[in-house]
């Protein structure tokens, strides 16, 4: 190859490069401008004694305050409990401390976010309220029901993250150091993250929501659909991340509550394939809250795929509502 042939091969891949890097930057700065304003879409940010929250309200009845997990904000908890909206609920989705419009303050401890909770509460004019708390969202939701019982009528967790003594058998080996580390650099960037889901989408499954990415394969088209729109719907991340930090120290600082205190109806729903290992101290919280209501699969991964509906009937059995197809 002569060096005429040569600099002609140079500047067509140059080219092709240029025009490769062009259409990766202008998809990804769509995706995210999609998904900044899914986002905001029906956030409210409402003054309360605890500071500016922010949150959705639909529905009329039963009054549900839903408090998302990790990654999420009041979008992710609408779209978790939206659909009781049509069965008698008042769906209350808030947004955590360091979430979307929730600012982080000084002490984000679950106590700290509890108590906000019933800040929210107040702020709307709601005296009594079930409340739904999934994942890295129920310990805030527990110690609501712990310190403010006269306040929660009735209690929900879901795929919790909880206490559990070290003396009861683990459901899933320890997230590896690595593991952990991928995921902090991750949710760092929402460029990163992004180009995740489009390079890796069965690992970030596997990963991000702790789930047997190959439970989808089987599952139905509404199933599929609703666990990428929760995968997609993180973005933006960089909006989570002070959010999403602060839960991995909360998780690491779990200690026992005074859960034979409690007397609220409660709902606790896990699945022994769920990757955070969930199961095991979800068998335990429930079997220190008297009466509680414990329900286990055996897959379903930390997102409890194929158990949507079964899982909104019992929430609906709780409340005491009729469960309608």
């Amino acid at each position: 190859m002569n060096s005429s042939t040569r600099w002609i091969v140079l500047v067509s891949l140059g080219l092709v490069l240029v025009g490769t890097v062009a259409m990766i930057g202008w998809r990804f700065n769509h995706d995210l401008a999609l998904a900044t304003a899914r986002a905001a879409q029906g956030g409210v940010l409402l003054p309360t004694r605890c500071g500016p929250i922010e949150y959705q309200d639909v529905g009329a009845g039963v009054p549900l305050l839903v408090v998302h997990g990790s990654g999420g904000g009041h979008d992710q908890g609408m779209a978790f409990a939206g659909t009781l909206a049509q069965h008698g609920v008042r769906v209350i989705a808030m947004s955590r401390f360091g979430y979307l419009g929730t600012q982080m303050p000084a002490d984000a401890s679950a106590t700290a976010q509890a108590d906000a909770h019933v800040c929210l509460l107040d702020a709307l004019g709601v005296g009594r309220a079930a409340v739904k708390g999934g994942s890295a969202g129920a310990p805030s939701a527990l110690q609501m029901a712990i310190r403010h019982p006269d306040r929660v009528s009735a209690l929900i967790l879901l795929v919790p993250l909880a206490y559990k003594p070290a003396t009861q058998a683990d459901s899933a080996p320890p997230m590896p150091t690595w593991v952990e580390a991928l995921m902090m650099r991750l949710i760092g960037s929402d460029f990163l993250f992004w180009a995740a889901l489009h390079v890796a989408r069965d690992q970030v499954i596997k990963v991000v929501l702790a789930t047997p990415p190959e439970l989808l394969a089987t599952a139905s088209q509404q199933e599929r659909s609703r666990v990428n729109a929760m995968l997609d719907n993180i973005l933006p991340v960089s909006t989570r991340a002070e959010g999403l930090r602060s839960d991995s120290s909360v998780g690491k600082q779990l200690t026992p509550s005074p859960l034979e205190s409690l007397h609220v109806p409660t709902l606790i729903v896990s699945a022994r394939d769920d990757r955070y290992g969930t199961y095991a101290s979800a068998q335990y919280t429930a079997s220190r809250i008297a009466g509680a209501k414990f329900v286990g699969f055996d897959q379903g991964g930390h997102v409890w795929v194929g158990h949507e509906d079964e899982v909104m009937a019992e929430i609906l059995k709780l409340l005491d509502l009729p469960v309608r197809p």
